[in-house]
Parts: structure tokens; C-alpha cells; sequence
């Protein structure tokens, strides 16, 4: 039988579905789901010059795009160039051997024993956070600036140790700038050259060069402090003795410079840089955003606020929270996933197809962009019963075993699924347990709309006021 075309979203006779997809974007794929299925063609473009975007929304069809047909969809669109050439060529956009090689050397990093070695630092920012809570006099804060802050600096104290600080106020205004500049330039299909001198191109120049410099900067310091080679080993362990020695950084950039793969290979100073800012990039905005809803959903709803607090002080009994008590807050880990559900960070991704290929019927030609969205799927019927409501108790044991894989897809999935997921969700569990040890929470901001940024984000402030407990 031959295989059809996906059913095509509306949009004008001009512009096609531009339009509707640039003002509301969520929107668009929520209203495409309902209306025509599972998998929708949105042209874009006027007659002559249209293109189509393809968006996939069942969970086997988001298997077949992240998991057993990964290869046929590669990080080849215009948002990964552009991401590319604003910070480098790291995990999150490398592919083939060079993906291999660094995934090799990186992960390491992201095992289950090294990441609870973070739990300290993470717990340093959360307890910070929450004495500059206990302080204010308004008792009201904002939990969207006040989770990206806290996010910030938990990444950059585990990336760069004692240059935390200086780090963080050039991220903080860095960051944003080169990310509207990718989202722009990715989204305009007659993008002008990065190198003519438009307004918009000096400002993401002067905020990559501002970025690079300080990473640079730290790598050369920890190379000059590295451990002399083989050759002047024993007369460096003789210093050592004698108390010449100095402890080295052990921050997650300089294990980082010491990566080695099983041949002697090492990233170059580029490449450590070039991971440097995906960690930056992936490891305080994602975790921001689900650290945010999350309280903002226990402020919205007091029982299950209650509840979390239960377990939260009945497993810590008043202690600080660490590494080993990630598995024991199961009830919390729940309103984490629930709260990734509603709001999850990667809200839409998007692949480039090498081969014609089949999604649910439907043929997808090579060369076609095509689109998975978590947002739109982690609230598709068929998999949840009255989506829009907040419910933790989708995430028991045995709710999850019932629902395909691909039903819930926060951190991606299949081989280049988000190599940082436990760190995330360790970071999120140990913030959110310290913050409800210390405060209740009640909403002041009932409805939060939304923007896509390089992670989806509030876009308003999210108060809530704080009450001590």
C-alpha cells in the first residue's frame, strides 16, 4: 500500500503556518494533535518557496525518532547550526565518531558514584537560597529568577569550583544574548552572514568572546597546575612529601582536562570548552524550569504540599539531605516527574531526516525536518487521563510500567538521550527537599504563560509567598 502524507495544518495562503507557529508555537502542536493526529505537516513559507515541518506526537513514533531509528534522524537542522557556532561543537550537537569520542571521555563525569559526589555543593546553593529567603522581609518571591539563580550557581560551583563567582555574572548576562540570537537566526530561513556587522550580530560576538575568555582562561590555569608527566612524577611526588604540594582542583573542568580514553586521547583546550558551555547551557536552565513548576504546582496545591513535607521530614528527621536519600524521597521524585510532565525544559525537538522512512502510516520523505515535542505528547490522551491536571501519582511504579516508553521523554531517549539526567534529578530532589524542610508555599501567580527560549521558561514572574515552618 502506499504510504500517504501527514494531514497539513492551516495557515494562510501566503505565509503558510509562520505565523501561528512563531507567536504560539505550543499552541500550534497541542491544536495540530487534536485536530488532525499523530503526525502533522505545518508548511511554512509562501507558495513557490514552501517548506514542511513535520511534528510526531505518539510515543512509538517518538521511539522511532530518538531510539531505533536514531540514525536516520541527525542534529542537522538550522537551530543546531546555529547552537554550534555559538558554543561550540560539544555533546549536544556533535554526532558520529566525534560524538562517540566525546561521550567516551565524558561520561565518566556522569556515572551514579561521581554525580553523588556533587550532592554537597548542590546542597551548599539550596541552603544559601533558602537563608536568603528566610531574610526577606516581603516574604513573596519570584521561584522562576529565584530557581535559574540557584541553578547558575550549582553548575558553576561544580564546573569551576573556585571561580564560581566571577563565572556566574558572565554567564548570567552572557547566556542569555547568545540565546536569542541562535533562536532568531534559527528560526529565519534568510539568515544574513554571522560576520556582517548587524547590531544583532556584534552583541552575540561580544558575549561569545566575553564567554570563551573566561573558560579559556580557567583552562590555561589548570593545565599550568596540572601533574607533571610520567617522566617528572617521582621528583613531583618528592615535593609532594616534602610539602611543596599543593591540593589540585578537583571541579568537574579540570577531571574534564584529565579525561583520557583508553588509547591516551584527550579533549583539547577547545573541547573542553566546548562541554564546558553545554554543561552550562543544559545543566542550569533545564533544571531551573522544573525546579520552578514544581513549586509553583505545590503552591497550587496544598495536599500534595503536605504531603511532600511528610516524607521529606520523616526521611531526613531535620538533617541536610545527601546523595543517599535521592532514592528515598519517591513521593518528591514524583512531583519532580509530574511537574517535567506538565512543563518539561525541552519542550519540542528537532531532527533532520537522512532516508524516506514510515511514522505511524505516514511517509517521511529525506531531507524533511521533523519535530518531536514532549509538551505536546506528555499530554497526549491516550497515554493521560486529564492531562492538564497535576497528579504526582502518574509516576507510581506501576503507572509508569503500564504507559509505553516514549510516553514521558523529559531528557530525551535512546543513544543520545541527556547524559545528565541522573544529575538533574539528583540536584532538583536535594533543592527542592531543603526548600520544603524550611518553607510552606502559596501561590500568588495562578496562571504562568510560557516562551521558548533555548529551554522553555516562564514568561512572567511565578510568586509565591513564604511561610517558615
Amino acid at each position: 500500500m502506499t504510504r500517504e502524507a501527514p494531514q497539513v495544518a492551516g495557515g494562510s495562503l501566503l505565509g503558510g503556518t509562520v505565523a501561528e507557529l512563531r507567536d504560539d508555537t505550543l499552541g500550534a502542536y497541542l491544536r495540530a494533535h487534536r485536530d488532525l493526529g499523530d503526525v502533522v505537516r505545518f508548511p511554512v513559507g509562501p507558495p513557490g518557496l514552501r517548506a514542511y515541518l513535520y511534528a510526531v506526537f505518539s510515543a512509538d513514533g517518538v521511539q522511532q525518532i530518538l531510539g531505533t531509528e536514531a540514525a536516520n534522524f541527525r542534529k542537522e537542522n538550522a537551530v543546531y547550526h546555529e547552537i554550534r557556532a555559538s558554543v561550540g561543537n560539544g555533546l549536544l550537537t556533535s554526532q558520529d565518531d566525534d560524538y562517540v569520542f566525546q561521550r567516551r571521555l565524558v561520561q565518566p563525569l556522569f556515572t551514579r558514584r561521581r554525580v553523588d559526589g556533587y550532592a554537597t555543593a548542590i546542597h551548599t546553593e539550596a541552603a544559601a537560597t533558602a537563608d536568603r529567603w528566610a531574610a526577606r522581609a516581603d516574604a513573596t518571591v519570584d521561584v522562576a529568577a529565584e530557581m535559574a539563580e540557584f541553578a547558575l550557581r550549582a553548575i558553576s560551583r561544580i564546573l569551576f569550583g573556585a571561580d564560581l563567582d566571577e563565572t556566574v555574572d558572565v554567564v548570567r548576562r552572557c547566556f542569555p544574548i547568545l540565546g536569542e540570537h541562535v533562536l532568531q537566526r534559527g528560526a529565519n530561513p534568510f539568515r544574513t552572514p554571522r560576520s556582517w556587522p548587524t547590531s544583532a550580530n556584534r552583541r552575540a560576538a561580544a558575549a561569545q568572546r566575553e564567554l570563551y575568555a573566561i573558560c579559556d582562561r580557567i583552562i590555561a590555569e589548570r593545565n599550568a597546575s596540572a601533574p607533571a608527566p610520567d617522566g617528572d612524577r617521582a621528583d613531583a611526588d618528592a615535593d609532594a612529601d616534602a610539602g611543596a604540594g599543593a591540593s589540585e582542583p578537583d571541579d568537574m573542568m579540570t577531571m574534564l582536562i584529565r579525561a583520557q580514553d583508553e588509547d591516551g586521547s584527550t579533549l583539547d583546550a577547545q573541547a573542553v570548552r566546548d562541554q564546558v558551555l553545554v554543561f552550562l547551557l543544559a545543566g542550569h536552565e533545564t533544571t531551573a524550569t522544573a525546579l520552578a513548576f514544581a513549586l509553583h504546582l505545590l503552591a497550587l496545591n496544598p495536599e500534595a504540599q503536605k504531603k511532600a513535607q511528610a516524607e521529606v521530614d520523616e526521611v531526613l528527621g531535620g538533617r541536610a539531605p545527601g546523595a543517599d536519600d535521592r532514592d528515598r524521597l519517591t513521593y518528591l521524585t514524583m512531583v519532580l516527574k509530574e511537574a517535567m510532565r506538565l512543563y518539561p525544559s525541552v519542550a519540542i525537538m528537532g531532527r533532520k531526516a537522512v532516508a524516506d522512512t514510515e511514522i505511524g502510516g505516514y511517509r517521511i520523505p529525506a531531507g524533511a525536518d521533523v519535530y518531536v515535542s514532549a509538551y505536546a505528547t506528555h499530554r497526549h490522551p491516550d497515554y493521560w487521563s486529564d492531562p492538564e491536571a497535576f497528579d504526582p501519582e502518574r509516576f507510581t511504579p506501576e503507572a509508569e510500567a503500564a504507559r509505553p516508553r516514549y510516553a514521558f521523554f523529559p531528557f530525551g531517549g535512546g543513544p543520545r538521550a541527556c547524559i545528565g539526567q541522573h544529575f538533574a534529578m539528583l540536584e532538583a530532589s536535594l533543592a527542592l527537599a531543603t526548600l520544603l524542610q524550611r518553607f510552606s508555599l502559596t501561590a500568588v501567580d495562578t496562571k504562568v504563560p510560557l516562551e521558548l527560549g533555548m529551554t522553555m521558561r516562564a514568561a512572567a514572574p511565578v510568586r509565591v509567598k513564604l511561610t517558615p515552618r
